[in-house]
């Protein structure tokens, strides 16, 4: 184990001063594990027609950025570094893309639609087979859809303004994450607490895979072997489950 570390701080070291190709690929090879990790992650949500090489590309984008701007004499993890590099990587790139086929943007429409009357026909939240009876869809696809739609949404909403006018070029706010704003302390708690309410509704397998996913940070194929069922399957819950918390959340806030 020592001897590995040594190897390693060995590359570092010749990467740093130099950028000796074959300490490179050393880094490379070693964490090129968490691209893997990352665009399974983030492939969770997406439509079949994106392609997981191409995320995969943007992650090793991501983790050649890593590389030439980690500074190892910083108090701080490479693995830490790089990961917020590769996902930011992957996510930018989805952001300059319009990913989301048309029929399916089309489909999010509909389904939006037929929510909006079900629930003011019955004055409750509409449920799943109901959403699939109005638009002639099966269940699978309804949830399908609307996490596909929701990603999407997510993945604008930190999106900068194209027809900016600055003569002095391009500014930049820096927020000062240290002092908190009371209003969104007030925002914030009464996110978590009507998370935590949300997620005590769902069903016990949608909350453990809730749980082993975003809290142990566990991937689709290890839920399974968990659970004892195949990663389809944990796909399917984990879908409805996030179907299930987007539109509580949507009725609140």
């Amino acid at each position: 184990m020592a001897q590995q570390m040594t190897e390693e701080q060995t590359h570092w070291q010749s990467w740093v001063t130099s950028r000796d190709a074959e300490a490179g690929n050393f880094l490379v090879q070693k964490y090129l594990p968490l691209v893997s990790y990352h665009v399974q992650r983030i492939a969770v949500n997406l439509p079949r027609n994106v392609v997981r090489d191409d995320l995969r590309s943007l992650g090793m984008m991501g983790l050649y950025d890593a590389l030439e701007k980690f500074e190892p004499s910083r108090d701080l993890k490479f693995d830490t570094y790089a990961s917020f590099r590769i996902r930011g990587a992957i996510l930018d790139g989805l952001r300059k893309e319009d990913w989301l086929p048309r029929n399916t943007r089309e489909k999010a429409k509909k389904i939006e639609a037929a929510i909006e009357k079900i629930e003011q026909k019955l004055m409750r939240n509409a449920t799943i087979q109901e959403i699939s009876s109005e638009v002639n869809m099966d269940e699978d696809e309804v949830q399908t859809v609307m996490n596909e739609h929701f990603f999407a949404n997510i993945l604008s909403i930190d999106e900068k303004p194209s027809d900016q006018d600055d003569k002095d070029g391009q500014s930049f706010i820096i927020k000062d994450n240290g002092s908190e704003i009371p209003e969104e302390k007030v925002l914030k708690d009464e996110l978590i607490n009507e998370m935590v309410k949300f997620i005590s509704d769902l069903n016990d397998k949608e909350q453990l895979v809730i749980s082993l996913f975003y809290k142990e940070e566990l991937t689709l194929t290890e839920i399974g072997q968990v659970m004892s069922l195949s990663t389809s399957r944990i796909s399917q819950i984990h879908s409805k489950a996030i179907f299930k918390l987007r539109h509580a959340l949507e009725k609140v806030f």
